[in-house]
């Protein structure tokens, strides 16, 4: 039988408690890497490391590691390496979002979704680059707002922007390494951030969730929203034999939308 792609391999998912996170450390178990989940919510990551290890289905899953970090706090990241340890895939996945007509938005708004969408992703693959001694995949989870704008999310699209010129221009300063530095822009995904967007909008806009949830999979010209196995899939391409020359890339999720 042939063995995982990644056996061996340790890979670090921030935001692993739920939505893409969770679905990316199913994927990487899968595949035979070890996995460490870190995110803010203790419960939520107990939960997905205990389905992963409990899972009977495909390879044999070796048990999950979890960790409780703040990726907008420096201390808390190096902390997070530290308690993990060598990891050869950083997966920076950590993000939130929140919308408000521009002239309404808060500079506390705009900290807040800076801090955890731009500074936790720098502060991610900074450390993450600093203990790699070898071969390696840093690996940003940004989002269609990085490619293009988009109407009542501006701190959102600002920091998903800078997240994908972060992304080029590191993978530039590693090239001359056995290490890669891509984004995947997904669209609108079906996960419970999504859940949180139709929320919102309905509540702020007084339109049926229903309605809401169509407009944002009409987005996408395949009239539909991202599913989280297809980022994973992505991410799982970026760590296998083959796409070594892929590099600083932003690569769209979307079904045709740009």
């Amino acid at each position: 039988m042939t063995q995982p792609v990644l056996t061996g391999r340790r890979v670090l998912i921030t935001g692993g408690g739920s939505g893409v996170g969770a679905d990316l450390a199913r994927g990487f178990a899968t595949a035979g890497a070890e996995v460490v989940i870190v995110g803010r919510r203790l419960a939520a990551l107990q939960s997905v490391a205990s389905a992963l290890s409990g899972s009977r289905a495909g390879p044999a899953v070796t048990t999950v590691m979890t960790l409780t970090a703040d990726v907008t706090d420096e201390d808390s990241v190096t902390g997070m390496f530290a308690s993990a340890g060598a990891c050869d895939i950083v997966i920076a996945n950590a993000g939130a979002a929140d919308s408000a007509p521009f002239t309404r938005t808060t500079v506390a708004q705009w900290n807040a979704l800076i801090a955890v969408n731009l500074t936790g992703v720098f502060l991610t693959l900074r450390e993450g680059l600093r203990q790699m001694s070898g071969w390696g995949r840093l690996i940003v989870i940004a989002s269609i707002a990085g490619l293009k704008g988009a109407r009542y999310v501006a701190p959102y699209v600002a920091a998903k922007h800078g997240a994908v010129g972060l992304t080029r221009a590191l993978a530039l300063e590693v090239a001359d390494r056995p290490v890669t530095v891509n984004a995947l822009c997904p669209g609108y995904i079906d996960t419970p951030m999504t859940d949180q967007s139709v929320a919102s909008i309905a509540a702020k806009t007084g339109r049926d969730p229903h309605q809401v949830r169509a407009m944002l999979a009409a987005a996408n010209p395949q009239g539909r929203l991202i599913a989280p196995a297809e980022v994973t899939a992505a991410a799982l391409w970026l760590c296998a034999p083959g796409s070594e020359g892929v590099n600083g890339q932003a690569i769209a999720i979307t079904g045709g939308e740009g």
